[in-house]
């Protein structure tokens, strides 16, 4: 009897990751050891190898994956740009004098630097230097605060856009494609970024809701531990909400209304988003405020105008109007440009920029060597009959197609506890998904069910990336322990919002249908 060596080879993946070794390294380590091994053993066909290029290549190419960057950079932009430090003081302010008031004001603020910048460790960090502290001074329990501040961060995960769903979208519409080969079906259907975007837009907000309603019923029950704000400070007046607030949430409708209305792909979005968060930049930089809404109204009389009264010099017909009409839309974009450009030469002298394309070089490389190895790992694994064997397993356990999810859910779970979402993401589900498929699970559903799923993992002791990043950010007086025992009611809510969305799917799928 030979060796299950694709189980082996899980096994050792999880064995080396856990001992310290960096991701991408460690994966491309164990697929080639197996791969060796199995070939010597007779149980891997070594040409298969010869697929490897290929797969890089399309990785690298993959336009989906591409707008990575350039979403990544906007939310570093944003993210040094101290937009979360507007955000948590005007709410604070606005929502302190009510119990629990300040924690509502974190997870409100949570979703929105979810949707405007997706980092969660960015967010984590910020509102643990600002939020924490000022909770602390008001007399809320050290634990409760510590949870909250971990799992408002997390919100970047779930709430478009962010990169786990960029990733889920590909992994997604990849198993959703192989699972229709497997029916016999060839005009297939894809699995569209704006698809599992809007499927997550209402579950997300649903965990905001189930967070405040949390947080307030616990303030009610026991104000002792989230009391209304101690500290005399005045109410923000209408302007100081709006100058706070309207501008991330303008970026959010320009980012996500483009992708969900059909205006833009990914790539072209991820560019609107870039351009914008300079845009944003520019009040902490120094340039004047009206320069910067003269461009951003230029922008959006090019987007609108281009659309409506298309310009095409290169038809024999265009005449003196259409050369009128595209020297008015060049003005509009050179007159944006300048704008854009003068931002940039301050971000240059004031040294964000070089941070900022540091940091979403840093990010981004770490994201594509994850996927690149990963891609490598799943064609050793698949040539070791990796695939089947876990098609044989998913088939065999009690409960049918539930049986199966119910165990594909815990078994992510239970491996967010040690792995990242990016690990899970491009080397689990690949190979767990296209069978679920088949038994007939909408795959839209399991896109945010397993989102959700993979949100918590940054929750979870004890490789929970949020409670690190906490940890590093929090007064002395916060322990460990402390930020472990607050996140755990929260991961209960987590689990409590999975259910209701296993209950009632329509939550996750009425809107990608309606929409498209």
């Amino acid at each position: 009897m030979s060796l299950p060596l694709d189980l082996i080879m899980f096994g050792a993946l999880i064995a080396f990751i856990l001992l310290g070794y960096p991701v991408a390294f460690t994966i491309a380590g164990v697929a080639t050891g197996f791969a060796l091994l199995g070939w010597v053993l007779g149980d891997f066909n070594i040409q298969l190898m010869g697929a490897m290029g290929q797969r890089f290549f399309g990785v690298l190419t993959n336009p989906v994956l591409t707008a990575i960057p350039l979403f990544v950079l906007m939310g570093v932009i944003l993210e040094k740009s101290r937009i979360a430090e507007d955000l948590l003081e005007t709410m604070g302010r606005l929502f302190g004098k009510m119990n629990g008031g300040l924690g509502v004001s974190v997870v409100l603020v949570g979703a929105l630097l979810a949707a405007s910048t997706g980092i969660v460790g960015a967010t984590v960090v910020a509102m643990g230097l600002i939020a924490l502290p000022t909770m602390l001074r008001n007399g809320y329990d050290p634990k409760l605060a510590s949870g909250m501040v971990c799992t408002a961060g997390t919100l970047g995960q779930i709430i478009p856009p962010s990169t786990l769903l960029i990733i889920l979208a590909d992994v997604m519409s990849n198993a959703f494609q192989q699972a229709q080969y497997a029916q016999g079906k060839f005009s297939i259907e894809t699995i569209s970024v704006g698809q599992t975007f809007a499927a997550a837009m209402v579950p997300g907000l649903l965990l905001v809701a189930v967070y405040c309603v949390y947080i307030l019923g616990r303030a009610w029950i026991t104000p002792s531990v989230a009391p209304a704000m101690r500290e005399d400070v005045d109410a923000p007046t209408g302007l100081e909400i709006a100058s706070a607030i309207v501008p991330p949430i303008l970026l959010i409708i320009a980012v996500l209304g483009s992708i969900l209305g059909g205006i833009a792909s990914p790539n072209e979005a991820a560019s609107v988003g870039a351009i914008g968060a300079i845009l944003l930049a520019g009040r902490r930089l120094g340039v004047p405020s009206q320069l910067i809404l003269l461009a951003t109204a230029a922008l959006l009389v090019l987007a609108v105008a281009a659309t409506l009264f298309p310009v095409r010099l290169q038809r024999s017909d265009a005449g003196l109007g259409s050369y009128g009409l595209a020297a008015v839309y060049a003005g509009l974009a050179l007159f944006a440009l300048g704008v854009v450009l003068r931002i940039l030469m301050a971000a240059v002298k004031d040294g964000l920029l070089k941070a900022s394309l540091l940091s979403t070089l840093t990010v981004t490389s770490m994201i594509f060597a994850t996927i690149l190895m990963a891609s490598f790992f799943s064609l050793v694994f698949v040539g070791l009959g990796g695939e089947d064997r876990v098609h044989e397993i998913l088939k065999e356990l009690p409960g049918g197609a539930t049986g199966a999810l119910i165990f594909a859910m815990v078994f992510v779970f239970v491996l967010g506890f040690f792995l990242d979402f990016v690990e899970i993401s491009v080397i689990l589900l690949p190979v767990l998904i296209p069978p679920l498929i088949l038994m007939g699970i909408d795959p839209i559903w399991l896109t945010v069910l397993i989102a959700i799923n993979l949100q918590t993992s940054f929750l979870t002791p004890p490789f929970g990336f949020s409670l690190f990043y906490l940890r590093g950010a929090a007064p002395k007086e916060i322990t460990t322990g402390q930020i472990y025992r607050g996140v755990v009611p929260f991961i209960c809510l987590q689990i409590v919002a999975v259910g209701i969305l296993w209950l009632f799917p329509v939550i996750a799928t009425w809107l990608p249908r309606w929409l498209y």
